[in-house]
């Protein structure tokens, strides 16, 4: 197979591309997904779930092509998987290391599903591979009012759990020993992850998941070590990635998840060369007087 970039050029109506539906589309789908993948990111670097969120996307790919499979919105395929994935990995693995046993053998049950299931539908192969790498351009405004409604969800339950959750998270120890509902957290936590993912597997694909929803927080975590504000930079990567991708992609006429990850990345890179300082993620200030912890 020979690599052809003589199809590649510069599109000179690109402005009129980005007002058709589809591409208004996928900035509303994509902007909600970086506002929900930013806000969770930080806690998934915290509570060392990196390892788990890249699970939950391959998790999530038997429910996508169950769902093909059976003639299901694979939305709900990805939404049942990931939540019923990460479910059982926050009730077998309450230390780290049970979490990443439980993960691992979790994976690699749903990993042998998809395998079964992508087989048997064989004949939506296209499909198959977006869920693999996403196809942003093609969401729906069904898919929009349910991304809408899952982005809103993660937003009002961090507004609600984020202070105890913090504390939960850099403590679990003195945390549970205060009172706080360690493991009612931890299950809230994976749930709020789990449809996060669902989201930003149809933007970019399990297998390239990180680009938004850990390394912008990893980029913001070399910056600050403030939670707040680490949340709000991570945001703006994951906002700037996505418009800046589909810009691109509506320029050079390619796929804009390559151009999503790549922008994420080089940001990350930037954050590197330019010095940017390592922060403890593992312990912010925290007031363990307060019974549910004060983050300053």
């Amino acid at each position: 197979m020979r690599l052809d970039l003589s199809s590649v050029e510069f599109r000179s109506d690109w402005l009129d591309v980005l007002q058709t539906s589809f591409m208004q589309h996928a900035m509303i789908g994509g902007s909600l997904v970086a506002v929900a993948a930013g806000l969770l990111g930080y806690f998934v670097i915290t509570r060392q779930n990196a390892f788990a969120a890249h699970a939950l996307a391959h998790i999530g790919f038997p429910g996508a092509t169950g769902a093909i499979l059976v003639g299901a919105p694979v939305t709900l395929g990805l939404a049942v998987f990931c939540v019923a994935g990460g479910l059982l990995i926050g009730l077998f693995g309450r230390r780290v290391a049970d979490r990443e046993m439980a993960t691992g053998t979790i994976l690699a049950l749903a990993t042998a599903l998809g395998v079964l299931f992508a087989s048997l539908a064989s004949a939506n192969a296209s499909t198959t591979t977006s869920v693999l790498f996403g196809n942003l351009l093609a969401i729906s405004s069904d898919q929009l009012v349910v991304f809408a409604i899952f982005t809103g969800a993660v937003v009002a339950a961090l507004a609600v759990v984020a202070r105890p959750l913090m504390f939960a998270s850099v403590d679990p120890e003195v945390a549970e020993a205060r009172g706080v509902p360690v493991r009612a957290l931890g299950l809230a936590f994976v749930v709020l992850l789990a449809l996060t993912i669902t989201m930003a597997v149809q933007v970019v694909g399990t297998l390239l998941l990180f680009a938004l929803v850990v390394t912008p927080a990893a980029a913001a975590l070399r910056l600050t070590a403030r939670p707040g504000l680490v949340a709000a930079l991570a945001v703006a990567l994951a906002l700037a990635s996505v418009w800046g991708g589909l810009v691109l992609s509506a320029m050079l006429d390619l796929p804009p998840s390559f151009f999503i990850v790549s922008l994420a990345v080089l940001a990350w890179v930037l954050v590197l060369a330019l010095g940017g300082r390592r922060r403890t993620a593992e312990r912010p200030p925290v007031d363990t007087h307060h019974p549910h912890g004060s983050l300053v």
